[in-house]
């Protein structure tokens, strides 16, 4: 017949799933952080392309009451709208125009002809 009485220092059943319960909350909260690491990178590189995107891009400001229409590179700050970004080939056509000028900040010209 078995012996029931424990060994002088060892872990009872109860205590080895204690260590392993808290063992496994660490290894949960070690998951959660790395998730959302590399959420925060994956959102870091989806901004990171949109700008490259914007920067290989061109926009059209809409012409307002007194001025004309002004061509902008994608990535230009001073008209921050990414709706409706043109190639290069629609921004030649764009600057040809007569209504159309060429922002003054960020020169989408030396863009289009070089």
């Amino acid at each position: 017949m078995p012996d029931d009485t424990p060994t002088p220092g060892a872990i009872s059943d109860l205590e080895k799933n204690r260590a392993l319960l808290e063992w496994l909350r660490w290894q949960v909260g070690q998951t959660e952080r790395r998730v959302r690491e590399l959420e925060i990178q994956e959102a870091q590189e989806r901004a990171r392309r949109e700008r490259a995107r914007a920067e290989m891009a061109w926009k059209i400001q809409p012409q307002r009451s007194s001025s004309a229409a002004l061509l902008h590179r994608g990535g230009c700050a001073t008209y921050p709208d990414q709706v409706g970004l043109i190639s290069r080939e629609d921004a030649m056509v764009a600057l040809a125009e007569p209504d159309i000028e060429p922002c003054e900040v960020c020169r989408p010209q030396t863009g289009l002809l070089s």
